[in-house]
């Protein structure tokens, strides 16, 4: 007689605090996870870009160059590359071992809110206040983009790439998705201001967070919402929201100094975490494991499911 399986655990959220990094760059505008989650990246009010060890927690490069605070950052699928852009409206491809910069863009007429490569880091797309996304080719020496995308009727506060799709949140309240392959635009449309969007991990729906305090996932294929999620507060600033390593929660920063986190499935509020007194702007969950950063003030915090210690009794020995 087979005894009946186990039922799975529910999946543990990072609700420890392993270590909390004083950046030293002013204000934090953005804290980002590299590709495999062993690195993390700092944007500052000081201009600065700089990376981190997650399980040392210290400082391992300072790359300098632009020209006013930096606001987002990506790093390239194999870790050689960096792509920031800026408030001085420009873009730069940096090399990361050397710190050097290998290009800087100048083209749009605005303060550049979100920067991504695509998955082969060929291209870099950026959003700008100037309500364009534009399309760098990485790899030649050509100063302009090869795409511009103009569709937007405000500015572009955030985008992210998932193979051939592209998907815009703008301040005009439109989610646009573009079928890079197809050549198709499918545009859903939210109330209010968009800040932040996001793919879910399995590329059936996406995220969007926006300045009425709510966060909504909708069907991707037909724009169906499948979810709201509110309690916290963002009516003022640009704050990210994503979803866990394994699509069963969604997470947003919030004004009132805590991170909210929701069951996808059932909307309720399964842990609100305290960070700080003041606005936590940005937050990165782990591609693979739960874990997640926090950016607050100056300072960034990690996040883990367990306290250091018994995480680290936890490893088999080598």
């Amino acid at each position: 007689m087979a005894f009946p399986a186990p039922r799975p655990e529910p999946p543990r959220l990072p609700q420890h605090l392993l270590r909390t990094l004083e950046c030293q760059q002013g204000a934090v505008r953005a804290v980002r996870f590299n590709a495999d989650g062993n690195y993390l990246l700092t944007c500052g009010s000081d201009k600065s870009l700089k990376l981190w060890s997650v399980s040392r927690g210290t400082l391992l490069k300072t790359y300098t160059g632009h020209g006013y605070e930096v606001l987002d950052v990506d790093g390239s699928y194999d870790n050689s590359q960096l792509c920031s852009c800026s408030s001085d409206k420009t873009v730069i491809l940096w090399d990361v071992a050397t710190g050097q910069v290998t290009r800087k863009l100048r083209g749009h007429a605005g303060r550049v809110n979100c920067v991504r490569f695509n998955e082969e880091a060929t291209v870099m797309l950026s959003g700008s206040i100037d309500g364009t996304v534009r399309c760098w080719d990485t790899r030649s020496r050509r100063m302009e983009p090869i795409q511009v995308l103009d569709e937007a009727r405000d500015g572009v506060s955030s985008l992210k790439v998932a193979e051939h799709e592209l998907l815009t949140g703008s301040v005009d309240g439109r989610l646009r998705r573009y079928d890079l392959r197809m050549g198709q635009l499918h545009v859903d449309f939210i109330s209010s201001p968009i800040t932040c969007v996001c793919f879910s991990q399995d590329g059936q729906c996406t995220l969007s967070s926006s300045l009425d305090s709510a966060v909504r996932l909708l069907d991707k294929s037909t724009g169906e919402m499948l979810g709201e999620y509110t309690g916290h507060q963002n009516k003022d600033y640009k704050l990210d929201c994503c979803l866990s390593n394994k699509d069963t929660h969604v997470l947003s920063c919030s004004e009132d100094g805590h991170v909210y986190c929701w069951d996808l499935v059932e909307g309720s509020l399964a842990l609100k975490l305290p960070v700080g007194k003041a606005a936590v702007q940005s937050l990165s969950f782990h591609p693979t494991e739960p874990r997640l950063l926090t950016a607050t003030e100056g300072r960034v915090q990690v996040w883990g499911t367990e306290p250091e210690d018994a995480e680290a009794d936890s490893v088999p020995a080598e």
